[in-house]
């Protein structure tokens, strides 16, 4: 009998999107893999990557205490009929849930992935201060143990949490959630002028689009001939969603497109010179600035964890001071300037890209860290 893996996730969309590599590496070293999420139309993806979609009913934003121990228990009598050797729980909320719903259900080998720090990363902010102190006691007492191990997108989370990113016996870091650079391929740059920049992210105030749009006005203002592509929907059961009427009235403006969301990542791509997001942090590593590099296009982006371990400033783009549109601007005016540095910077970034960033980087990193927690050698786990 092969041996079994759960995936906790919030959404099977969020899931589908990001973490198929990780359930296609399990299935490639033997284990049966099931994924617990709420459902929503991702079903027959999950099952085509060779995984089992478990549906979890909850609400996704109830922090109501009694609302959570039920949820802890929906989970913990999942977990226990389904008996997994590895219990791989992903982002913040499944974490501290399922993490104390199988350490209650006896399962000792559970992976805690963090895919970004989200409020908790506010450094200024004295509420996301008690809640990291209150998170980091849940996460390193409540629901720690010997064969607990934590996998981050970046080396910077690690050490908000308490924990040393070098430490191989309890921490392992990926390169985000990986791309497969032989789908995203690199494209000839665009005519230009204008320098057409593309923003690609969920509509929310932390990926700094108000930014962005401020910026091109700026850099517009001081005769650069720049424009602004904005790709994304607003995701209404957020409260940090950017209103519909906001996107429209930046729309307006001379220099901005709201597009909308868009599968057509490549395409995006190939009609823009120069990705953008001016996140204003609580990222893991972007998936946005990955497909960029994946597709030879430089990145604007600004000085907080995840984007800053990717891009390296002056290399494979730009990486200026958080809410810092002026200096956006001065960045989007270089590259204006200049058109050959995009083109110089978005090949180095496609190389960054392949130096341990793949699909196949992720697969093989998470197949390590199974491996250490069953004692393996590095051969495939089927019996």
């Amino acid at each position: 009998m092969s041996r079994k893996l759960l995936f906790v996730a919030t959404e099977d969309w969020f899931f589908a999107s990001h973490f198929l590599p990780m359930a296609r590496a399990a299935r490639e070293m033997g284990f049966s893999v099931a994924v617990i999420a709420r459902e929503r139309s991702h079903r027959k993806v999950i099952e085509a990557a060779g995984a089992r979609l478990i549906p979890l009913e909850a609400e996704r934003r109830s922090m109501d205490p009694r609302a959570l121990w039920k949820q802890i228990g929906s989970l913990k009598r999942l977990i226990a009929a389904e008996r997994p050797d590895i219990l791989h729980c992903i982002a913040l909320k499944p974490i501290a849930l399922a993490g104390l719903a199988g350490k209650l259900a006896g399962v000792d080998r559970r992976v805690y992935a963090l895919t970004g720090l989200g409020f908790l990363g506010a450094r200024k902010d004295p509420l996301a201060g008690a809640a990291r102190l209150a998170t980091v006691a849940w996460l390193r007492g409540a629901i720690d143990g010997p064969k607990v191990r934590f996998l981050f997108e970046n080396p910077d989370d690690p050490v908000t949490l308490g924990l040393d990113p070098q430490d191989a016996a309890k921490v392992a870091i990926v390169g985000g959630a990986g791309v497969d650079p032989l789908i995203l391929l690199p494209a000839p740059m665009p005519p230009a002028p204008p320098l057409k920049v593309a923003l690609v992210a969920r509509m929310l105030w932390s990926k700094g689009v108000d930014l962005a749009v401020e910026a091109v006005r700026l850099a517009r203002a001081e005769g650069a001939r720049v424009t602004l592509t904005i790709h994304g929907a607003p995701d209404h059961s957020n409260p940090k969603a950017i209103p519909e009427a906001t996107l429209k009235e930046w729309a307006a403006r001379p220099g901005i497109d709201w597009a909308g969301p868009t599968r057509d990542i490549e395409g995006v791509w190939k009609a823009h010179h120069l990705c953008l997001l001016p996140s204003r942090g609580g990222e893991g590593l972007p998936r946005t600035i990955l497909e960029a590099a994946s597709c030879g296009r430089p990145i604007l982006t600004t000085n907080v964890p995840g984007c800053r371990s990717f891009v390296r400033d002056g290399q494979d783009g730009m990486v200026v001071p958080v809410e810092d549109a002026a200096a956006l601007a001065r960045a989007l005016i270089a590259f204006a300037r200049a058109p050959g540095l995009a083109e110089r910077m978005g090949a180095n970034a496609r190389n960054r890209l392949l130096d341990g960033h793949t699909e196949r980087d992720v697969m093989n990193t998470v197949k390590a860290l199974y491996r250490r927690l069953l004692d393996l050698p590095g051969t495939d786990i089927a019996a």
